[in-house]
């Protein structure tokens, strides 16, 4: 199933691109986009529903092909800042890094991001 987009690829990429530039000055509407650009992409590139990747307060999607996950708290949830997770999108951290400097919350067995990330370099 095609992941369903919010967000067009050229507007997704500008933000990203933005934020890049300067993360620290990047305003919040540029910076929500580019999460949620993101978090699309890794829905696409990793198509499932089995772990649930939290950006709070910008947005959730879940990916990883394995159990669906229909109710209550998700047994596999990956949940981060979103400074963390465009570092980790666009290849400026790593997984081993953000889970080892605990800049990530990752529990179940199928939560690490570690073979789909980065998603940009």
């Amino acid at each position: 199933m095609a992941v369903r987009r919010r967000i067009d690829a050229a507007t997704g990429a500008e933000a990203v691109r933005a934020w890049r530039a300067d993360p620290a000055a990047a305003p919040r509407p540029v910076l929500a986009t580019a999460v949620r650009y993101l978090l699309e992409e890794l829905s696409e590139v990793a198509e499932g529903n089995s772990v649930e990747v939290r950006v709070p307060p910008f947005d959730v999607t879940q990916c990883i092909e394995g159990p669906r996950h229909t109710r209550g708290t998700p047994p596999n949830v990956v949940e981060m800042d979103a400074a963390t997770w465009l570092e980790l999108a666009t290849g400026q951290l790593s997984w081993a890094d953000a889970v080892g400097h605990h800049r990530v919350g990752a529990s179940g067995t199928r939560a690490d991001l570690s073979e789909v990330l980065p998603l940009t370099r």
